[in-house]
């Protein structure tokens, strides 16, 4: 297993990967449009902090990727993200995603009405760095997820951070797991994330912590 830091010759494998990274997970497709949800999780990164995306690589292929900024305070964030690729994609012209982002709008104003906190960006300048991770179902148990996490946190730390965090469900207690054995710990409530269901179920947003 080879962790190593992004090159533009992986971006056409890594777009690939990322469509099939994460399967079986809550959180393996959001609105249902491969293209647009890659604009707001993996496209930014790779074209404004490529320093701090890092691969997985074993045989010769990409088996997963972390996607990380340093300072998130200078990064776009996820509203911005998600109402740009609105726009780009025209996603309320298409079913699958005016369906999520109906049921998003439905979701928020029943939370508001019962003054019930929804899922949203963090922002805490002890934690400034945050992360998303993926790897393929062939690189799962082969260390790849914990050389990503590894690497990436020592790379933030270098660059002065005091402190990483991220963003996943409650539900999706694998992942929790994982993080809590790479030292994060939760932070601050569980809010339900709007629109988003696994199985037929609502999910709430679970924020990790770790102090570089």
């Amino acid at each position: 297993m080879e962790i190593r830091r992004f090159t533009e010759s992986d971006r056409d494998e890594l777009r690939a990967l990322a469509r099939r990274a994460g399967a079986g997970a809550p959180t393996e497709s959001l609105w249902g449009h491969a293209e647009s949800e890659a604009a707001v999780y993996l496209e930014p990164y790779l074209d404004i902090e490529p320093r701090s995306l890092f691969v997985a690589v074993r045989d010769g292929a990409l088996v997963g990727y972390l996607a990380g900024c340093v300072d998130s305070a200078a990064f776009p964030s996820e509203d911005e993200r998600i109402e740009a690729a609105i726009r780009r994609y025209r996603l309320v012209f298409r079913r699958g995603p005016a369906t999520f982002f109906a049921r998003a709008a439905f979701d928020a104003l029943g939370a508001k009405l019962r003054r019930q906190p929804t899922a949203g960006d963090f922002t805490d300048p002890r934690w400034p760095s945050h992360l998303h991770i993926n790897v393929a179902e062939e690189g799962r148990g082969t260390g790849a997820a914990d050389g990503l996490v590894a690497r990436f946190l020592e790379h933030a730390a270098a660059a002065g951070s005091p402190g990483c965090h991220l963003q996943t469900l409650v539900e999706n207690t694998r992942a929790v797991r994982f993080f809590e054995r790479m030292g994060f710990t939760g932070h601050g409530p569980a809010p339900l994330v709007p629109g988003l269901r696994h199985q037929g179920d609502r999910v709430h947003q679970r924020t990790m912590v770790r102090a570089l």
